[in-house]
């Protein structure tokens, strides 16, 4: 596996971004864009995935990593549950919750793939590679 040298090259982070801008469409139509503290929620369950991700792999560190993706992982599952709220109280179709709960499904499985190969790993990151 080539070494990947910025969080924009990953996988994860580009389908998480592809998330967020759906999720932030979303968020300025009715009934979603009145209801403030729903739209804050999902603005904010889908930016921490994003976000978790650049920032686990910027700390340069295999360990941090994995415990940001953690943090991540948990994200999509928070965001998942808005989404079965939205549904549930008529914000949002079956048919756009079906693409985002998947999307974000989608998500979750490749950041567990991740922490397990970053779990197998020697590698203890940048920021540990010439301490012994």
């Amino acid at each position: 596996m080539p070494t990947i040298e910025r969080f924009e090259d990953l996988d994860m982070w580009k389908k998480a971004r592809t998330l967020s801008s759906k999720i932030y469409k979303l968020t300025f139509d009715k009934p979603i864009s009145d209801d403030f503290r729903f739209k804050d929620q999902l603005r904010g369950s889908v930016g921490s995935i994003m976000d978790n991700i650049a920032e686990g792999f910027e700390r340069g560190s295999r360990l941090e990593f994995v415990n940001a993706l953690g943090i991540a992982k948990g994200e999509t599952g928070e965001l998942r549950s808005q989404l079965y709220r939205g549904l549930d109280v008529g914000y949002i179709s079956q048919g756009i919750f079906n693409e985002l709960y998947e999307m974000a499904s989608d998500v979750a499985k490749m950041i567990a793939s991740f922490i397990v190969y970053l779990n197998r790993s020697i590698v203890k990151g940048q920021k540990f590679k010439d301490r012994i």
